[in-house]
């Protein structure tokens, strides 16, 4: 359910209904990659492990693999989402390749520079490839703002905000709703990996003060390193009837489509994909105030932003919002709104068709 995967996948459909040939190379198939659909390639990368080594390596393999698809299909580029591997992979096929190699657009998405970036195991590798792309973009301001600052960037560095794209028949479609709610209640959902940065316990924490005011259920989608702990937590509080645990959901449009009311408390967020999609729904989301959130959703008028960790205002603000049908039905509105005027595919693809010409001349 990672946004780069998502965003990279989208944007190839994107691409290869434009007529364009789009090939994917990685490690298995994309999570919503649909590899029938024309002008789309999927391309494994085999991992092997050998006893001479501790740790199977990724990096290599690609690079070669990359290299490979690039000579027999004749790339024009090469668009690497995550600087690490991908970006240093790309940067490695094109040595390999040298004059006939295609140019190579490194896109940052987050913890590839705010985690995996900063840890000093992977920093000089990271500011290395970033320098060595022939084009770099951010999916936010505040991140490539960071990216500058942490890693002393000083190429530029284009802002070219995550999009997203709402299915028509989820907004149609509340078999979903019905199937966890009873009539009068409210559904909570938040959809993420479940690591610690996500801040998962502290949906738990907000719901559990939602449903001392309002009849609600909770929805959780998604696996991680944290699930276990929300399991308990929610055990503890005495909420297991009203709390759903979905896991993974190839297709969780319906699912956000059906809900009232998106709940995002991250400790860091370099844009929020799951966030938009849920305003492309008309569902209101509240979140931190934190990294790229702030770009897309804006304070009272199409959602509400507040501190990280700050439970009472979180939980007042939704309280106050699902008790209040004037109010959710204008914040519904506008960030619906603000979805398809500001993050639409109408608006993203010709920033990156841009970019793409400009890279082949």
């Amino acid at each position: 359910m990672g946004g780069s995967g998502v965003v990279a996948t989208e944007l190839g459909h994107v691409l290869a209904s434009k007529g364009h040939q789009v090939h994917f190379i990685t490690y298995e198939v994309p999570f919503r990659l649909r590899i029938d659909e024309k002008n789309i390639f999927f391309h494994q990368v085999e991992i092997n492990r050998y006893d001479l080594f501790k740790y199977p390596d990724y990096a290599l393999p690609l690079a070669v693999k990359i290299a490979s698809v690039s000579k027999k299909y004749s790339l024009d580029i090469i668009h690497a989402h995550y600087a690490i591997p991908h970006a240093t992979s790309a940067y490695l096929a094109k040595q390999i390749m040298g004059r006939e190699s295609p140019k190579v657009i490194t896109t940052l998405h987050g913890t590839d520079i705010t985690l995996v970036g900063r840890d000093p195991a992977y920093f000089e590798i990271v500011k290395y490839s970033i320098e060595h792309s022939d084009a770099v973009t951010s999916v936010s301001e505040s991140l490539r703002r960071d990216t500058v600052e942490w890693f002393g960037i000083e190429r530029p560095i284009e802002v070219i905000h995550n999009f997203f794209i709402p299915k028509r028949k989820c907004l149609e479609d509340q078999s979903i709703r019905e199937h966890y709610v009873s009539k009068g209640e409210k559904l909570i959902i938040h959809a993420s990996n479940f690591r610690r940065v996500k801040r998962p316990e502290d949906v738990v924490r907000v719901f559990h003060r939602i449903k001392e005011k309002i009849p609600a259920k909770l929805l959780l989608m998604g696996t991680g390193e944290g699930i276990e702990v929300v399991r308990h937590q929610v055990k503890e509080l005495g909420i297991e009837d009203d709390v759903f645990f979905k896991g993974k959901e190839r297709n969780i449009d319906p699912y956000v489509a059906g809900s009232d009311l998106f709940l995002l408390p991250s400790s860091q967020e370099s844009f929020g994909l799951a966030a938009l999609e849920a305003m492309s729904y008309g569902v209101p989301v509240i979140a931190t105030q934190v990294g790229g959130l702030p770009e897309l959703i804006e304070h009272g008028v199409s959602g509400f932003l507040t501190p990280v960790g700050d439970i009472e205002t979180m939980s007042n603000f939704a309280i106050n919002l699902l008790s209040d049908p004037k109010l959710y039905q204008r914040i519904s509105r506008l960030c619906r709104l603000r979805a398809r005027e500001k993050f639409c595919i109408s608006e993203i693809y010709p920033k990156y068709l841009s970019l793409y010409t400009k890279m082949i001349g």
